[in-house]
């Protein structure tokens, strides 16, 4: 018998598929970001506009990134949804709606920008270390403000958590899950 639940990689592949083609079907072109010549990245498409603006679309990242610096210097396993989510794709955020409110799916936009997520990750852990709480890793952000969503760092379930708090509310039991139910925001 086949597994017909889909993986992370493919759930993270349709959710950004239908982001983009909702994107185009509203403007006829690409999302659009403030170019920036001093952070390139491969998601870039196309020539800046005259309005300093270029085209993006997601792209997958074709090299080694991974997580084993911060697990080596923290001690710690890396929940494997956590390394598949960031390590799978660069991209400028994606605003999304779930059941709980509107939000923004955060990756790493080119490999510079990946190791400012790694050192934020690990800024993220000392903390929750220090204050003895359970390791979570943000991967999106609210619109209320210091409200994150992370995941679990020993089950791999998405929840809901204030800044510099535990976890408050299980949202989903995967982020494959979650991923799955979520609408396109633009």
């Amino acid at each position: 018998m086949s597994n017909l639940t889909p993986t992370l990689v493919q759930t993270i592949d349709t959710f950004t598929e239908k982001f983009i083609n909702n994107v185009k079907k509203q403007t006829g072109q690409l999302p659009k970001v403030e170019a920036d010549t001093d952070w390139p990245s491969p998601c870039e498409v196309g020539e800046v506009d005259s309005d300093g603006m270029v085209q993006w679309q997601p792209a997958l990242i074709d090299e080694t990134l991974e997580f084993n610096n911060i697990e080596q210097a923290l001690d710690i396993k890396i929940h494997p949804d956590i390394e598949q989510y960031f390590c799978h794709q660069f991209s400028e955020s994606i605003m999304a709606k779930s059941n709980q409110g509107q939000l923004e799916l955060l990756f790493a936009w080119n490999k510079d920008d990946f190791e400012r997520l790694q050192q934020n990750i690990i800024g993220h852990i000392l903390m929750k270390q220090k204050l003895k709480q359970d390791i979570t890793v943000f991967f999106a952000v609210t619109d209320e403000e210091d409200i994150n969503l992370v995941i679990k760092n020993d089950t791999g379930e998405v929840w809901v958590e204030p800044v510099g708090c535990e976890p408050k509310t299980l949202v989903s039991p995967s982020l494959a899950e979650f991923i799955a139910r979520l609408d396109v925001a633009c």
